[in-house]
């Protein structure tokens, strides 16, 4: 079945107002029925740079961003001179008359968009290419009026006014050009509600919905709008949201408030993460609930750091001196960030073990529509103790059959909570005893058997023997199930299998299906391969083809098509 999608890619430069058009257009989209899949691109700059803002929308289900374009509106001439290889035959490029496109505009299915006289304000320009694409996509321009009216409802209505007469004077200018460009189908008669969030946003609500009422940090993106999204609804949702002085003591403050009882989350980068690899070991030792989102982006160093990558799997799996139990989950999707961040907190509330939460950038920045979450459905989390039974007798660091301590907050009982960072006995006394430490040591681990148990396994996309197997981790997951259906569509069997926990494996969830796919190809976004050699690791399977990315850009169909090619 041939991509039935539109792809609608809005360049310029920073400052310019690209991503307010991409997300009104966008979210009216969403309103109106449509599917859609966003994906940002921009450089390290605060005004300047080539940024794009790539809407993916259609009828049909979405799952990732693509590489072709249908409408390019481009808000300089360098967005045309970067994509313009892009254009799909019957594509068309928005201009506006000002812009210089004598070189890079040549051949093109080209509109110039007389903007001086349909919005005289520089500051309407960007409402104005709202109004151009709202009638080129032939879209009721009453959904746009209604974001307006909600967008600018705080500024009040002169300027409501002003924004939504632009509108109109150009959603009316489009419809008496003749462009060529076929409109989109016809939206659902009765479009369900629907959410429009990007990977952040979702891992800041299921961060709430688990009872997360403290985050520290220290800005590094992509992480930043982790905390950003929690600040927005601290007041709210009463949540203490603090940004730290640097990375060391965000995530100290966080070991400590969840000694205090609270329930904490730091989000940050790579090279933030590297910071806090100290304080992971202490959450290990003092056996902690805490959870890491760590959104990636190339490194080593600085790398690109407004570019994606899957490059710190090793990274956090290996974070902090000395052995101590982890879980480390992968979201393939917006959804997914959501749910699997409840089930981080979970786990490591469940385990009292520093729990970590891998994304990156593309999947960070990514908007998509999402049905809304079944709060209802999701499982009460474990709670500390507030009064041990024996207070007298109470031990922080009790030996028990699954390493599984009883936790108490001190100061709400009698009891005496004592926690060391050095190696301590049951009762939580610094100790040298080597018995102790043999124990000790046996104590924390064994919890990374219950995790083994609780592993979340592998979905499946697929028959079992397919021709190919695409396995991989992630946000690739979007582009996998893309690449697989156009497979099929080539009369090769595929299937997909994601992971969507990275650690602990639990091999009888997946040796079956690699051991009977024909071809198991491992696609990832480093240069490594770094789940193909952890599973190598944990079991002996070896993958003899890898398709891995690594340029910044993110993992689409077409990509993992092209590295077939020299495979199969």
């Amino acid at each position: 079945m041939p991509d039935s999608s539109i792809v609608i890619l809005v360049g310029g430069e920073a400052g310019q107002g690209l991503v307010t058009v991409g997300q009104l257009m966008a979210k009216a989209l969403i309103r109106a029925g449509y599917e859609v899949v966003v994906s940002q691109d921009y450089q390290s700059r605060i005004r300047g740079g080539h940024n794009t803002f790539a809407i993916r929308t259609g009828l049909d289900p979405v799952y990732a961003s693509c590489e072709k374009v249908d409408i390019l509106v481009a808000l300089d001439a360098e967005t045309v001179a970067l994509h313009r290889q892009q254009l799909t035959p019957g594509g068309i490029v928005l201009a506006d008359e000002a812009v210089d496109l004598s070189e890079s505009g040549a051949g093109l299915n080209l509109l110039r968009i007389p903007s001086k006289k349909l919005a005289p304000k520089a500051a309407h320009e960007n409402v104005l290419a709202l109004g151009v694409l709202a009638s080129a996509l032939c879209k009721d321009i009453g959904l746009l009026e209604t974001l307006l009216r909600e967008t600018f409802a705080k500024k009040g209505q002169e300027v409501i006014d002003q924004n939504l007469a632009v509108l109109r004077a150009a959603y009316d200018w489009m419809s008496t050009q003749k462009h060529g460009f076929a409109c989109m189908p016809p939206a659902p008669s009765i479009p369900g509600e629907r959410l429009m969030l990007n990977g952040n946003e979702a891992i800041a609500l299921g961060a709430l919905a688990a009872g997360c009422n403290f985050c520290s940090f220290y800005p590094m993106t992509p992480g930043s709008s982790v905390a950003l999204t929690l600040a927005a609804k601290a007041k709210a949702m009463g949540t203490v949201v603090e940004q730290a002085e640097d990375e060391i003591a965000a995530a100290n403050m966080a070991v400590g408030a969840v000694c205090a009882g609270g329930r904490a989350m730091v989000p940050t980068s790579g090279g933030g993460f590297a910071l806090m690899v100290e304080a992971v070991s202490l959450a290990g030792m003092l056996e902690t609930p805490l959870v890491f989102v760590v959104a990636m982006r190339p490194g080593p160093a600085t790398g690109l750091p407004t570019r994606t990558e899957q490059g710190d799997l090793n990274l956090v799996l290996y974070a902090g001196h000395g052995e101590f139990p982890r879980a480390v989950f992968a979201p393939g999707s917006v959804e997914e960030c959501f749910y699997l961040t409840h089930r981080a907190f979970e786990m490591a509330d469940t385990y009292q073990s520093p729990v970590f939460l891998l994304t990156d950038q593309y999947l960070a920045d990514s908007f998509q529509n999402v049905e809304p979450f079944a709060l209802s459905e999701l499982p009460e989390l474990p709670a500390p103790l507030l009064e041990p039974a024996d207070p007298k007798t109470f031990k922080r660091f009790a030996l028990t059959e699954d390493g599984i301590s009883p936790r108490a907050i001190p100061g709400f009982s009698t009891a005496l909570v004592v926690s060391d960072s050095d190696e301590h006995t049951e009762d939580g006394k610094l100790t040298e005893d080597l018995d102790v430490r043999v124990q000790m040591v046996a104590k924390r681990l064994n919890k990374g058997l219950g995790l083994v148990e609780d592993a979340i396994p592998p979905s499946c996309y697929g028959e079992d023997g397919a021709d190919v197997l695409l396995v991989c981790w992630g946000s690739t997951l979007g582009a996998a199930l893309e690449a697989r259906e156009r497979l099929e569509e080539s009369g090769r069997s595929a299937a997909v299998l994601h992971f969507s926990q990275v650690w602990p494996l639990s091999e009888d969830q997946f040796l079956p299906q690699l051991a009977s796919a024909k071809r198991a190809v491992c696609v990832e976004g480093n240069a490594t391969g770094q789940l193909a050699r952890l599973i190598r690791q944990e079991t002996g399977f070896l993958f003899k083809d890898l398709v891995l990315r690594f340029d910044g850009l993110p993992i689409t169909a077409a990509f993992i098509l092209r590295g077939l090619e020299n495979i199969l």
